[in-house]
């Protein structure tokens, strides 16, 4: 299966030399999951055009730290091509910026939350008997770092999952073969603690605190990671 990732940002400096782009940790977190995965990516974020359809099997959205709603000029253009390529049947997956783009491409609701940051790791609850979540447990954790939520779904998506924090964490689409995450599960818990160590001043003590301390935790990484190859197999043409 040929995987293109759409790159909508990329980590700071500091960090991307020491841990990669969103793209490789990508690949990291599902090579060992489907080993016949095979991957490129359009840094669409650069002003680089999306990919003819033909040209992939799957897709899937990385984070960013731009907000869905930035009026940043690709944004436009890219929540078209994923409505294209959703409507054509190509399964896709939105991680956490990803996850807010797909929910707004589809006339959903992203909005920078009066709950404030989530970082660390955190648990949602899960709907179970969802055939590609498989295998099943009913609650995963797993990294995040976020301010803005999908406050709204759009019209005919099921909610999968969330927590009290973040309602609606993981979203089912009605337009076709399309899911996205708020979690993190590319990102290694020495990322996600050294992100909430840059960002200090611009996050809350107590929140890196907590968030620190959350880390030292198991995480389900590995499980949602599963459970994304799963759906794009499933979805596969």
């Amino acid at each position: 299966m040929q995987l293109h990732i759409i790159e909508t940002g990329e980590p700071p400096a500091p960090l991307k030399d020491q841990f990669g782009g969103y793209p490789s940790m990508i690949e990291r977190v599902l090579t060992p999951l489907g080993p016949d995965l095979s991957f490129s990516t359009t840094p669409v974020f650069r002003g680089d055009a999306a990919p003819p359809l033909s040209a992939f099997d799957a897709l899937i959205i990385t984070g960013s730290p731009a907000g869905v709603y930035d009026g940043h000029d690709w944004i436009a253009p890219t929540e078209d091509f994923l409505r294209r390529a959703i409507a054509a049947g190509k399964p896709t997956v939105g991680i956490c910026f990803g996850h807010q783009l797909l929910a707004q491409a589809f006339g959903g609701t992203v909005e920078k939350s009066a709950k404030g940051w989530g970082v660390g790791a955190h648990s949602y609850d899960l709907i179970t008997g969802v055939g590609w979540m498989t295998p099943m447990q009913s609650r995963a954790a797993c990294a995040v770092s976020h301010q803005d939520q999908v406050t709204q779904p759009p019209d005919g998506a099921r909610v999968l999952g969330g927590s009290t924090f973040c309602p609606n964490g993981v979203i089912d689409y009605a337009q076709g073969p399309a899911i996205s995450f708020q979690q993190h599960p590319e990102f290694s818990h020495d990322y996600a603690a050294a992100l909430m160590r840059l960002r200090r001043g611009r996050i809350p003590e107590d929140r890196v605190s907590a968030g620190l301390d959350s880390l030292t935790h198991k995480s389900d990484r590995d499980l949602i990671a599963n459970w994304i190859v799963n759906f794009l197999m499933q979805h596969a043409r």
